[in-house]
């Protein structure tokens, strides 16, 4: 089996067969993080900027429960189902990640699980 399974209770539970994350070895990595309340499993809000925020802490969350932290987020992967939401995204992902900023890819997609504006997966390093 490739890497330790990582799950955290700070995080939405997989709503399909996958896991939250694995770490294999120093990396670790996610699956894709929806804005999901962990505590409920409901939509944290229909607007861009909750939902962008809410993703990122859920990522930030099965990122720590595999023992690495903000600063060791090596790369971002972004789905979002509008690019029009763009500008908004990346001022909520700037606050977030503040002055450190790791590589990124952002992606325009058709259609999301539950039908949320996006989904975010990353890989963390650690030294």
């Amino acid at each position: 089996m490739a890497g330790e399974i990582i799950h955290t209770d700070n995080a939405p539970s997989a709503v399909g067969p996958y896991v939250q994350g694995r770490r294999v070895g120093n990396y670790v990595y996610t699956s894709g993080q929806i804005p999901f309340v962990p505590s409920t499993m409901l939509l944290v809000g229909d607007d861009i900027e909750s939902q962008t925020l809410q993703s990122l802490k859920n990522m930030l969350a099965v990122v720590e429960a595999g023992g690495a932290k903000k600063e060791d987020i090596v790369k971002a992967t972004l789905f979002i189902r509008d690019m029009n939401h763009f500008p908004r995204i990346n001022q909520v992902y700037a606050d977030f990640f503040g002055d450190y900023k790791p590589a990124r890819s952002c992606v325009e997609v058709s259609r999301l699980p539950k039908d949320v504006y996006i989904e975010i997966e990353c890989f963390a390093h650690i030294d």
